[in-house]
């Protein structure tokens, strides 16, 4: 009975590991097909491609009901989605976006090193107020800060951060937290998405460094 037992202990074990290995993979493609649909594909071929990735993140949510990082890659796209598009949905993306992060947040706050708190932030400075949108820089200001407690030397933080800075005009700040990201440890799995961070950071910064 003992080596029964543990037989479908080690075979639980093994389940449970290529699980975590299957999502862990998917996670990364979808990150990857991010970074490509943000920073390489065409402004006339992003609304399709989008789309498309959209779709797949969704149904990377059902395959993973009890899982935050596939809700917080979705949340990023349908952010992303919206920006980028734009349009009468952005709204309605956005919101969905919110919802998403929040239902993320319930299942595991310190998934993928506070990108839940990053994204929220991010969503609560670039969203209309009231009564258009939901924006909130008292709010963005908070969830901005818990992310940069979980991940204090984290690029995306701190690059939203300086940004968040930047647009409330206080400028000292916003370099002082973009240069931070400028010189957060690279993400070897994300080369593309470092790339294009980088490039954002260095067109805020000067944005930053001219008014001061």
């Amino acid at each position: 009975m003992k080596n029964t037992l543990s037989g479908i202990f080690c075979a639980l074990l093994l389940a449970a590991t290529a699980a975590v290995a299957d999502i862990n993979g998917d996670i990364l493609e979808i990150q990857q097909r991010w970074a490509r649909a943000n920073y390489e594909t065409p402004a006339s071929e992003q609304e399709k491609v989008f789309g498309e990735l959209v779709a797949d993140a969704r149904k990377l949510v059902a395959r993973n009901p009890e899982s935050a990082e596939p809700r917080i890659w979705l949340a990023i796209i349908l952010g992303t989605d919206a920006g980028v598009n734009g349009g009468l949905g952005a709204l309605g993306k956005v919101k969905e976006a919110r919802k998403l992060l929040e239902a993320a947040e319930r299942i595991n706050p310190d998934a993928l090193d506070g990108s839940i708190y990053t994204s929220l932030g991010s969503l609560y400075y670039q969203v209309p107020g009231w009564p258009i949108g939901f924006g909130d820089w008292k709010k963005a200001g908070y969830y901005l800060n818990k992310a940069l407690s979980i991940n204090p030397d984290g690029i995306d933080p701190n690059y939203f951060y300086g940004d968040f800075m930047l647009e409330e005009g206080n400028y000292a700040a916003a370099v002082r937290f973009l240069e931070k990201a400028r010189a957060a440890a690279p993400r070897p799995q994300r080369p593309l998405a470092d790339k294009g961070r980088h490039a954002e950071i260095d067109l805020k910064l000067q944005q930053a460094r001219r008014k001061l």
